[in-house]
């Protein structure tokens, strides 16, 4: 009977085992990138451990995931799309450590992307680069940059190609920015929400998202309806990704949690975010797919304003520069 009962325990414990679910919470507009990756990975997982993996996601702006988790969200991994979201995990809750960003290769971002424009067919505003965003008549979609990582590069990318253009006169930075911000026509709180108000609302001449989703977009709701421009200078968008430490062992899911996140850089997955046009670091994928992405001169945050700590101070702060700089974009509506 003893025996019995020990085995029947150890084949409920086996059981358990190959029933672990892990919870990826990811910014708003990568549900159809990881319904393709999360099979993948499963299919990898059974093979490598002979156990099953149930795979929940949740996704909305990448600052609220941050603040669900804070708030109690018991999120295993993380794949956000800007660091400030990631840091603020253990600015705020101790729930990873400080060198999160060191664990996995380029910073722990397994691809990458850059900022660009989706245009009505035949461009008829003629939008060519950011000076263009700023001119009289052209309405401007984007995600707002309190509450969205790809507002936030939006707005940094902004900045930093008129740093680039005026060769760091900051009047005329400024100049510049509150004309841009005049003519925002939308500022949804993620970057699905202004997908929608772009494409389906049909609201404005331009929306500016990640170089990836403006792709999908277009390939999504007609190359016959929309243009894709992708400016000479913009910013490099990195997707940082973590274990989120308190939760993976609480809940006793690091070792598939990390699993799950080791296996974005094989060849084969690096080769699937292409195919969601995502830029990639595998050198066999890269020169695969050369011809996919355009040249650009990618400017790194870190360069400009120091760290994304400082740019988070200093621009996205209450009373920063964002708020200054909206106020004065109010004057010229």
């Amino acid at each position: 009977m003893r025996v019995w009962l020990t085995a029947a325990l150890l084949s409920l414990a086996s059981l358990a085992g190959a029933q672990q679910t892990i919870l990826n919470s990811s910014y708003d507009i990568a549900r159809e990138l990881f319904q393709a990756y999360n099979p993948e990975f499963q299919a990898h997982w059974k093979e490598k451990t002979g156990e099953d993996i149930t795979i929940k996601q949740s996704h909305a702006g990448s600052s609220k995931q941050a603040r669900a988790i804070l708030q109690g969200l018991d999120a295993d991994v993380v794949t956000f799309n800007q660091v400030t979201d990631v840091n603020v995990l253990h600015d705020k809750g101790n729930l990873i450590p400080e060198d999160w960003n060191t664990r996995l290769p380029n910073n722990s971002s397994p691809y990458y992307s850059t900022t660009a424009f989706l245009v009505r067919k035949g461009n008829p505003k003629n939008i060519q680069g950011w000076a263009d965003l700023a001119k009289d008549g052209v309405d401007v979609v984007f995600p707002n940059p309190k509450t969205s990582g790809n507002g936030r590069y939006t707005y940094l990318a902004a900045w930093m190609a008129a740093e680039e253009r005026f060769d760091g006169d900051e009047e005329k930075i400024r100049d510049y920015m509150a004309h841009f911000l005049a003519n925002v026509s939308v500022f949804d709180s993620g970057g699905r929400g202004a997908t929608v108000t772009f494409a389906e609302r049909q609201i404005g001449d331009v929306l500016i998202s990640f170089e990836s989703e403006v792709n999908n977009i277009r390939k999504q709701y007609g190359s016959d309806e929309y243009d894709v421009v992708v400016p000479k200078t913009s910013v490099l968008a990195e997707f940082p990704v973590t274990v989120v430490d308190k939760v993976v062992d609480k809940r006793g899911t690091r070792e598939v949690a990390t699993e799950y996140l080791e296996y974005l850089y094989s060849k084969d997955i690096q080769q699937l975010l292409t195919t969601f046009n995502y830029r990639v670091h595998h050198p066999d994928v890269v020169k695969a797919t050369e011809d996919q992405f355009p040249p650009v001169k990618l400017l790194k945050v870190e360069d400009y304003f120091g760290s994304w700590a400082e740019a988070q101070d200093t621009h996205f702060a209450s009373g920063g520069e964002l708020d200054k700089l909206q106020a004065k974009a109010r004057s010229l509506r």
